[in-house]
């Protein structure tokens, strides 16, 4: 029988990763469809936003103006925690 005390407690999202769903959800049509996938090596984090095939241009703009934004914004927010942060975009 296992105990409620070992049970894994599920991970906290990053300040980064909140600012990252939260900026992508204002910009799409279909913001139930936006998933982030993290992957962590040390003290870097790497976040992958997927999106709908419908919404990528909105999350990237024009010559990727909208995504170099997003990716200054999550970069900020990632130094509040003390990480650093490598965004990519994936529909």
């Amino acid at each position: 029988m296992t105990d409620v005390a070992d049970a894994p407690a599920p991970a906290e999202p990053t300040t980064a990763e909140e600012v990252l769903l939260y900026l992508i959800a204002q910009l799409v049509e279909h913001p139930d469809q936006v998933e982030v996938e993290i992957a962590e090596s040390g003290s870097k984090l790497s976040l992958t936003a997927t999106v709908s095939s419908e919404d990528i241009g909105r999350v990237i703009g024009k010559r990727g103006r909208v995504a170099n934004a997003i990716r200054t914004l999550v970069r900020a927010a990632a130094h509040r925690d003390g990480v650093q942060v490598e965004v990519d975009f994936r529909d």
